[in-house]
C-alpha cells in the first residue's frame, strides 16, 4: 500500500521561503499572486498492510517524525 503525506507550515507561522518565491514571481510579471506557502511531499510504500493499519501507522509517523506539529500541519492520502 502506498501513501502520500503533505506537510505544510500552520497558517499562523510565517513562511519566509514562500515570501521569497512570491517576490520572485512578482518580479517575473505574476503580480496577482497573493500568497505562496511551501511544504513537503513524502511518498511512502507501506508494504502489505490493511487500510486501517496504514491509517494508524501514518498518523503515528507524522506525529512522531514526519511533521513538527508545533509549527506544521499534515494530511495524508492512502493510495489503494
Amino acid at each position: 500500500m502506498k501513501a502520500k503525506v503533505y506537510v505544510t507550515l500552520k497558517k499562523s507561522i510565517a513562511d519566509p521561503q514562500g515570501f521569497a518565491i512570491k517576490g520572485a514571481l512578482n518580479k517575473m510579471g505574476y503580480g496577482k499572486i497573493e500568497d505562496v506557502r511551501i511544504g513537503k511531499l513524502i511518498e511512502l510504500d507501506l508494504g502489505d498492510v490493511t487500510k486501517e493499519e496504514a491509517d494508524e501507522q501514518l498518523k503515528t509517523m507524522c506525529e512522531k517524525l514526519l511533521a513538527n506539529t508545533v509549527i506544521e500541519q499534515y494530511e495524508y492520502e492512502i493510495l489503494v
